[in-house]
């Protein structure tokens, strides 16, 4: 048990006993004058009710937000037997940290870090413990800035795992407001392969934890939700035992794959999803969130006339001042699929009418484009193309580097995390093991 570790009580053997007395006296006067404990005014608990995630998780029950949620009973549990692990929140702003208490369960640390990040990608070392024998660890003293603070535990005290009631980090917040209308979605396509978390290889299992972890405002994907012909009786056995958790918070649209139904065109598609695909009727539909407008389209029937007049008429209803589409197909790739023509009709609807990102699967890697038009040439106020194939399908390699292809990542599986704003957007891509393997730049939106 650690009580205000980083200022430990003082010892002195030197003075006489009246001495120490008189102290006492003086230091039970300021305790009364403040009743919390001295320098307790100046420290807010601002991580309560905070996005958690963490490295792993014992199963659900024991979820990171629950070592955030006010409640003394409940726990976060990591995965029993492994180092490194760790628990990380987000405090919505950059913030001061002066102080941070960690309450252990049984399963507690030996050693560990405490740590902040302004990115959640470089962290800086707030206190460092080696020799923890679990109860409570009350750092006190702190000083440190970020937005993200984190436990890094590196040697567990038990056979087991590392497990929390609580972390509460006290401060001060910046006192610069949020972005306005700030929010995070989390995006993938390709996903769903005939796999299990039975089986380590299994890759959905692990991209839906991920999404989970992040806890955006939804989820939408790039088709190829489920393979190999997309049946139903394949969305019910594989799909909906991962990402189906959050099939509500979901808006999809298809890929070829679910084209391949034997029992038709879409018809487990449509049957597994209903009106969360079909919200319209149809396998295409606009929404809006904040100041943006999302497009959701079938790029399996770009040839399709009444699709391509619903497309015009909905750009031309729009008020939003931030666009976002997504479909299947890419109109540019450096995969094994390549370049998929099709899609540029729709580009060219789109970028006439000031569309600022594109969102696409169909080849399994991660790549991001810097703004084009159309025709593939860069121009600042042309569409930002991402592919973001990886959520679970077997990785295809990178082949042919297309013209303003600016990161390209083939083999770790994970999940867009986008962060938008009333006037801005940028990304990051996050792997399966909590790492981002890389970030976009900061778009201001046209």
């Amino acid at each position: 048990m650690r009580l205000f570790a980083s200022a430990p009580p003082h010892r002195s053997t030197d003075r006489p006993h009246l001495v120490l007395a008189a102290v006492l006296l003086l230091v039970g006067g300021l305790l009364l004058a403040l009743p919390d404990r001295a320098g307790a005014a100046a420290d807010t608990l601002i991580s309560q009710g905070r996005p958690a995630t963490s490295s792993s998780v014992e199963d659900s029950t024991f979820g990171p937000e629950k070592a955030f949620d006010g409640n003394a009973t409940t726990r976060w549990a990591s995965a029993e037997g492994s180092d490194p692990q760790w628990i990380r929140v987000d405090l919505g702003a950059s913030a001061t940290v002066s102080r941070v208490k960690l309450v252990w369960e049984a399963a507690y640390a030996k050693a560990y870090r405490v740590e902040i990040s302004a990115d959640g990608t470089t962290w800086t070392r707030l206190a460092t413990e080696t020799a923890g024998n679990g109860g409570t660890d009350d750092w006190t003293g702190l000083t440190g800035t970020g937005r993200h603070l984190r436990v890094y535990g590196t040697a567990r005290g038990t056979s087991y795992g590392y497990s929390l009631y609580s972390v509460e980090v006290y401060g001060t917040t910046s006192t610069t407001p949020p972005p306005t209308g700030a929010f995070t979605v989390v995006a993938a396509g390709d996903i769903a392969a005939q796999c299990s978390a039975s089986s380590s290889s299994c890759a959905h299992p692990k991209t839906a934890a991920l999404a989970q972890r992040i806890a955006p405002s939804f989820y939408l994907t790039m088709g190829d939700n489920q393979y190999d012909d997309a049946r139903l009786t394949d969305f019910r056995n594989y799909y909906d035992k991962t990402w189906g958790a959050f099939k509500a918070q979901t808006r999809p649209v298809p890929g070829n794959h679910e084209s391949y139904d034997p029992a038709g065109a879409f018809a487990g598609y449509k049957s597994y999803f209903g009106a969360i695909a079909y919200p319209q009727g149809k396998p295409y539909y606009s929404y809006d969130k904040g100041n943006w407008h999302f497009v959701a389209l079938d790029s399996n029937t770009f040839d399709d006339a009444a699709q391509i007049q619903w497309l015009k008429d909905d750009l031309a209803r729009n008020t939003k001042g931030c666009v976002a589409a997504y479909f299947h197909h890419p109109l540019y790739s450096s995969g094994g699929h390549g370049n998929d023509p099709v899609s540029k009709p729709v580009w060219q609807i789109l970028h006439g009418a000031g569309t600022d990102l594109v969102l696409n699967g169909h080849d399994h890697h991660y790549e991001r484009f810097a703004p084009q038009d159309p025709n593939g040439r860069a121009t600042a106020d042309g569409i930002v193309e991402i592919v973001g194939g990886m959520g679970g399908a077997e990785p295809y390699p990178i082949e042919t580097v297309q013209p303003n292809s600016q990161k390209r990542i083939s083999g770790p599986y994970g999940v867009l995390k986008l962060d938008l704003t009333d006037t801005t957007y940028t990304w990051q891509y996050v792997g399966t093991d909590d790492q981002v393997k890389d970030s976009g730049p900061t778009y201001t939106c046209h």
